[in-house]
């Protein structure tokens, strides 16, 4: 029996016909960043196609891993000596000149430094507002996102022709790495800008897992004391195949890189474990690891502000119990 739908209805599933989202993929030339799967799984949400954006100076290989995404309906590739780097002042007439095209009602990317890196200069140039760390879609223009450190939350309703949106991973599943079947197609570079000029850039090896993307993460804190009492919590982390994160205290005080900071202004994390070493709890560190699925707090101070997040607590000298953690493990 064929029912036919009423005037609203009919009208709202025409609209969402005529969304179209088109992803920023972030990557490094050879694998894509998993931040991007929590994107591509946010604009499904949006309702229409779903396009992701490939810019970079050798991706093919980052093309073909998209194409496989489900969810994904075709993958654009631009590639050009400009785009070495991913800088965003080359990268922006790239995608505006993707949008003018095809008409993308909606922009997103993720919300790491990459994302927000870029996507304001791109809402700025189309004189749009941006909307940042997106953790709920209501509808293609009602979202919800984080602001005070992440301690409060913002309805926003959004009439902008084009909606330019950052999206918070650990609020979105990743998207299906295979089982896809995207079309292909290409975006013709733009003259490069030529105001800034990619040099090189210093990387920190290691063989743990990167921070965003692991499954158990010790961070530590001012409590630790020095740097180099940090080799406490990679001996932990050894044992548990973790990686090791920082707060912005720890950070500031020179005690390690701020490529290890987990807060706001850091790197997002949702591990499935977090053990915060000699961290006391401040409303910053915490918007960056309260969605992990279980929180494990070391501190000698009772009344630090970290208990009232954690799953499991220790109250206790961390330069005892951090040690013993480790040589339980070692006997396992």
């Amino acid at each position: 029996m064929f029912r036919a739908l009423s005037t609203g209805r009919r009208r709202g599933a025409a609209l969402q016909r005529l969304h179209s989202t088109l992803v920023i993929a972030e990557h490094d030339n050879q694998k894509l960043t998993p931040i991007t799967l929590n994107a591509i799984a946010a604009a499904g949400h949006l309702g229409g196609d779903v396009s992701c954006l490939v810019a970079g100076t050798n991706c093919t290989q980052v093309a073909e891993e998209l194409a496989k995404v489900q969810g994904v309906s075709k993958v654009f590739v631009a590639q050009h000596d400009a785009y070495k780097g991913f800088l965003p002042e080359e990268l922006t007439p790239l995608i505006l000149q993707a949008q003018k095209q095809f008409g993308f009602t909606h922009i997103c990317a993720g919300a790491s430094a990459f994302g927000k890196n870029l996507l304001p200069r791109v809402a700025a140039k189309l004189d749009v507002a941006p909307i940042s760390d997106i953790i709920e879609i209501k509808s293609p223009d009602t979202f919800v996102r984080t602001i005070y450190a992440g301690n409060a939350l913002c309805t926003v309703k959004c009439d902008e022709p084009v909606k330019v949106l950052t999206i918070r991973a650990t609020s979105f599943e990743p998207a299906a790495a295979a089982g896809g079947n995207a079309g292909s197609g290409t975006v013709s570079p733009p003259a490069p800008v030529g105001l800034s000029k990619w040099l090189e850039q210093s990387l920190t090896k290691s063989d743990r897992p990167e921070l965003t993307s692991a499954k158990v993460v010790v961070s530590g804190g001012r409590g630790l004391k020095s740097g180099d009492n940090f080799k406490l919590l990679y001996d932990l982390a050894d044992q548990l195949h973790a990686a090791v994160g920082a707060s912005r205290a720890a950070v500031d005080a020179g005690f390690v890189p701020n490529d290890m900071q987990v807060g706001q202004t850091g790197k997002i994390v949702a591990p499935e474990v977090y053990i915060a070493v000699g961290i006391s709890g401040a409303i910053q560190h915490l918007a960056g690891m309260k969605d992990s699925k279980t929180i494990i707090a070391i501190n000698k101070d009772p009344e630090a502000p970290i208990f009232q997040v954690s799953d499991y607590g220790l109250v206790a000298d961390l330069f005892k119990a951090v040690p013993e953690m480790t040589e339980l493990l070692k006997k396992k």
